[in-house]
């Protein structure tokens, strides 16, 4: 094997396992925290610190807790609590998307629209939904991966998730 990892494989010590799932998920990790914080500059911040704790605490990583990239993803989460905590506020969960996200000239207004009515329902659920979505969606994590960053079973965060996503699509289709 050429140093690559996937989700599934567990992580070892090694710089070069460590480096793969920071390709794999920085991306990810990312726009997870930036749907959190609200603003790009903190998202970086948190993004980066979330990496850098989980490169000093590689060797406690343990696999019959979950992936590595839910480990990341639960390391991430509370470096963003704790920036939440840390502004004594209240941030928007959900602010404008980063630019590469934007809809391009080209498309539809219709696609615009649909963005825009997503956003407009995101930003009318609760924290907690959001946080739901952003994990499972953004981060693109799997049920267990989810209980495992959250602290409840798999069934449980299954849950959670789909009452979420159901409060979505009734936002979506609420009338403006």
């Amino acid at each position: 094997m050429s140093g690559v990892l996937t989700i599934d494989e567990p992580l070892n010590t090694s710089t070069e396992s460590f480096d793969a799932l920071y390709r794999d998920s920085a991306r990810d990790l990312y726009a997870y925290v930036r749907t959190l914080l609200g603003d790009d500059a903190s998202a970086e911040d948190v993004t980066a610190l979330a990496f850098e704790r989980a490169y000093r605490r590689r060797e406690s990583f343990d696999e019959r807790r979950g992936s590595s990239r839910g480990w990341l993803f639960a390391i991430a989460r509370n470096a963003a609590l704790d920036e939440l905590r840390r502004r004594n506020r209240t941030a928007p969960l959900v602010g404008e998307l980063p630019d590469e996200l934007a809809p391009a000239p080209e498309e539809e207004a219709d696609v615009a629209l649909r963005r825009s009515t997503v956003r407009a329902a995101l930003a009318a659920l609760g924290a907690r939904d959001r946080e739901l979505i952003a994990l499972k969606f953004h981060g693109g994590l799997t049920n267990v991966e989810l209980a495992a960053v959250l602290g409840c079973s798999e069934t449980n965060a299954g849950t959670r998730v789909h009452r979420a996503v159901t409060k979505l699509r009734k936002a979506c289709h609420a009338p403006a």
